[in-house]
């Protein structure tokens, strides 16, 4: 993926994005049914997070939970991958722990 010896991590990170896990695969054609189904745009959820030097070495993460936090209200954004043999009720407690997680950072009483 990166042989290249002047690839950085924020290059392989790119090549990565989105993962199979947020997006689904084949990329493309999940994508489009994505943007058929949900109503919302996920804005920066599922986006890459990090950091790289000045070699281009770093470390990345994909935020699965992530606030977009304005001067009068707050957007949480959190979600969970559907594979064969998710249950959703599961998958909806997972989503509701994740923001959970979030506004307790925020200092929200839940």
């Amino acid at each position: 993926m990166c042989r290249d010896p002047r690839c950085s991590s924020l290059d392989l990170a790119f090549a990565l994005h989105p993962t199979p896990a947020v997006c689904g695969y084949p990329t493309e054609s999940a994508m489009n049914a994505i943007s058929s189904i949900e109503s919302f745009d996920r804005e920066l959820y599922a986006g890459f997070v990090g950091w790289m030097d000045a070699s281009g070495d770093g470390e990345w993460a994909v935020a699965l939970r992530c606030a977009n936090v304005a001067r009068q209200s707050v957007k949480l954004f959190a979600g969970a991958g559907i594979v064969a043999g998710s249950r959703p009720l599961d998958e909806a407690a997972e989503i509701e722990a994740k923001f959970g997680t979030v506004l307790g950072a925020l200092g929200f009483v839940r």
